[in-house]
């Protein structure tokens, strides 16, 4: 006679948990899309002007009608270009893993039982989420740490009348997108890593 209210009671309790893993999980996925598409959207901007940089920057000689282009100036910043778009990488698997999880909480809440995921599923998906989030966060802020270094080193290192000598060696637009590519991805990952490691630590409780 009890089997019907702890039936009851079991259901209402996916239901929540269905309930909380969805909200969660599009909330994740939405800022993670977001600020993953500014990320990836500044550093195209950025490696675009920088290759045409490369490219176009000349350093003289000394020798009438000699130049060189400019390419060591910028080295600094390809390393954090670098690293940005290891986070981008890490930032599609954390997207992944947030849809995987939404696809969960879709299951949880069917009528079917025999739909329903089970906990071990759930726990590794939500574990995974969090793993990669914290990989992702670290890859991010060494590519923004490396670029706010170069960014540093280029501002005390310019002397009065630069931009008309040697105009790599001033803070350009192009620089300063790099370290916002940056943070944009870090605040992608920490949403992630946020909203998976909440629940997880929810439900383990």
């Amino acid at each position: 006679m009890q089997t019907a209210p702890l039936e009851s009671k079991l259901e209402s309790k996916l239901e929540r948990i269905g309930k909380v893993l969805r909200v969660t999980a599009w909330s994740s996925l939405s800022l993670q899309i977001g600020f993953g598409a500014v990320s990836a959207l500044m550093l195209l901007f950025a490696s675009a002007g920088r290759n045409f940089s490369q490219a176009n920057v000349v350093q003289p000689t000394g020798i009438p009608g000699v130049a060189v282009p400019i390419g060591q100036s910028s080295a600094g910043l390809g390393v954090g270009i670098f690293w940005a778009v290891c986070g981008i990488l890490a930032l599609l698997a954390g997207i992944y893993l947030s849809y995987r999880q939404t696809r969960l909480a879709r299951r949880l809440r069917h009528a079917d039982t025999m739909r329903h995921p089970s906990k071990s599923e759930v726990m590794t998906v939500l574990r995974w989420g969090a793993i990669v989030g914290v990989v992702g966060l670290l890859l991010m802020i060494i590519g923004g740490g490396t670029t706010l270094g170069f960014l540093f080193s280029k501002a005390i290192a310019q002397p009065r009348g630069v931009a008309i000598y040697n105009p790599s060696l001033t803070v350009r637009d192009i620089d300063i997108m790099v370290a916002m590519a940056n943070m944009s991805g870090i605040t992608a990952h920490f949403a992630g890593a946020v909203a998976s490691a909440g629940v997880f630590e929810w439900l383990h409780r």
